[in-house]
């Protein structure tokens, strides 16, 4: 019986980190965005998107960062067109497999 509840715990545990390791982000370097507006602005057209589960915006280190929902797909051009609409310039995009909260942790530790 405790085998059965240790490879239970131990599949469980697996089904886990396997469910983190499934976050794609899209990491974006924009380059035009000097205010807390701005920032308002391309974070409220991205969290727009049915898409979106998260999305980080710092104006410092010049990211913005689109965590999707479990299963959903958005394009690189979609989210560039986006912030071009808005009025920004896109110097880098990709996607990355930490969710937006890991990267705004990251940034934070950085300061």
């Amino acid at each position: 019986m405790q085998k059965i509840i240790a490879v239970t715990a131990l599949a469980l545990a697996f089904a886990g980190g396997a469910a983190q390791a499934a976050v794609q982000t899209i990491k974006a370097e924009v380059n035009g965005m000097v205010c807390a507006f701005c920032a308002q602005g391309i974070e409220a057209k991205l969290r727009s998107l049915s898409q979106t589960k998260d999305v980080f915006v710092d104006l410092k280190n010049k990211i913005v960062a689109v965590e999707l929902k479990d299963g959903q797909a958005l394009s690189h051009d979609k989210v560039k067109e986006l912030i071009k609409d808005a009025g920004y310039d896109v110097a880098k995009i990709e996607t990355v497999p930490e969710s937006a909260g890991q990267i705004k942790a990251a940034v934070k530790a950085k300061k």
